[in-house]
């Protein structure tokens, strides 16, 4: 990983004296009060981030090791479309001498 390189690599040009003129700067914009509150949530928002990038890798690792199912792979068959019946296919109706007497 070259992050953590990159980051350390900052704070070693930084010397002494710009530390202290952040550490300061910061104490006048926030107040004393503040600066546990504000160092306790960006704890937690790391604590957050971190959780979540490691379920993030835990699905992609384990997805890339199931096997595909085959089923899931193949396209669903299309249903077939419900047509009327033709009046070749429909039973004749059969009239007889009786019926057209009546």
């Amino acid at each position: 990983m070259i992050a953590p390189n990159i980051s350390l690599a900052i704070f070693q040009q930084l010397g002494p004296l710009e530390i202290f003129v952040v550490v300061f700067l910061i104490l006048l914009l926030f107040g004393a009060k503040k600066l546990p509150e504000l160092a306790r949530g960006m704890g937690k928002a790391m604590k957050e981030f971190k959780k979540a990038t490691k379920e993030v890798e835990e699905d992609i690792k384990s997805a890339m090791e199931e096997e595909p199912d085959p089923q899931k792979q193949k396209p669903p068959e299309p249903k077939p479309a419900h047509t009327e019946p033709s009046s070749a296919e429909s039973e004749p109706t059969e009239t007889t001498s009786a019926d057209s007497e009546k």
